[in-house]
């Protein structure tokens, strides 16, 4: 056995086998270092020369991969993207689709907002015409309601006398006059000179003494009524005068066939056969 254990150390030492004569002489367990490998294929390089020549080849195709962006960001659009939301950390993706979204939302309410205002507008300017129009038909109806009140006060009849100034002594139809009819008149008393005014607006066609009328005036209204005031102290006017209402004509007396200071007042319509002078005045506004 011992021989056999010694014969096979001699091997070993004659195969380089590192510590196999000391195994063999000491009896101790010899340490295996595993030697160097050489690679598995002939004619190939070995792991660490691959390694750098990957290393290599990695650095120069990052280099080239880095130009090849560096050319394709020079040439597209710059855009700049927005920070990070403070709150959530993450960016704005798409703030151009954004903003354009936006645009077109401003635009859509610019949009309305002039066509509000210009429907405003115009519904203003339509109210103004409109207001307008209405204030010159008001104005036209104003100045024919003037007109219409200027006609009327022209044509409105009032009392020969003042009121306060006289009394009624006999009416239409009363007695009989002078001659011995019917009397045709209404007669105002009153003491000489109280002013005698014009019934209604109209001209004088006579003015001067008449028989029994005494001073007498004569006016014709615009309708043809014709007026007479007779037994005047004295004549204020003349023939063709244009007088208006309430203008003085004259004043009371006693002239002609008379008993006494009195107007006596006489109307025909139309030039006509007299009528009862005080329901003449009230038909026409006023009451003796």
């Amino acid at each position: 056995m011992a021989d056999h254990r010694a014969s096979r150390g001699a091997r070993d030492a004659s195969r380089g086998v590192p510590g196999a004569a000391s195994s063999t002489a000491g009896k101790r367990k010899a340490v295996k270092h595993a030697a160097p490998r050489g690679p598995i294929i002939k004619g190939l390089p070995s792991a660490p020369v691959m390694l750098g020549v990957a290393a290599l080849s990695l650095s120069a195709t990052g280099a080239v991969s880095a130009a090849a962006d560096e050319t394709a960001a020079a040439s597209a659009p710059v855009r700049f993207a927005a920070p990070a939301n403070a709150l959530s950390g993450s960016t704005d993706v798409g703030s151009t689709q954004l903003d354009d979204a936006r645009a077109e939302v401003v635009s859509r309410d610019s949009q309305r907002d002039a066509l509000e205002t210009a429907t405003s507008e115009k519904l203003q300017d339509a109210a103004e015409e409109q207001a307008e129009q209405r204030a010159t038909e008001l104005a036209k109806l104003a100045r024919a309601a003037q007109d219409q009140a200027k006609e009327i006060k022209a044509n409105q009849w009032v009392l020969p006398l003042d009121a306060g100034t006289y009394r009624i002594s006999e009416g239409f139809g009363e007695g009989y006059s002078w001659r011995g009819y019917a009397h045709t008149g209404l007669d105002f008393a009153a003491p000489s000179g109280t002013p005698i005014h014009a019934v209604a607006s109209g001209t004088i066609t006579f003015a001067g003494y008449a028989g029994g009328c005494g001073n007498m005036t004569m006016q014709v209204l615009d309708d043809g009524t014709e007026l007479k005031y007779c037994h005047q102290s004295s004549i204020a006017t003349s023939v063709g005068t244009r007088v208006t209402a309430g203008q003085i004509i004259g004043y009371v007396g006693t002239t002609g066939h008379s008993t006494g200071n009195h107007l006596h007042l006489e109307v025909h319509p139309g030039g006509g056969d007299g009528v009862d002078p005080y329901a003449a005045l009230v038909a026409n506004g006023v009451t003796p």
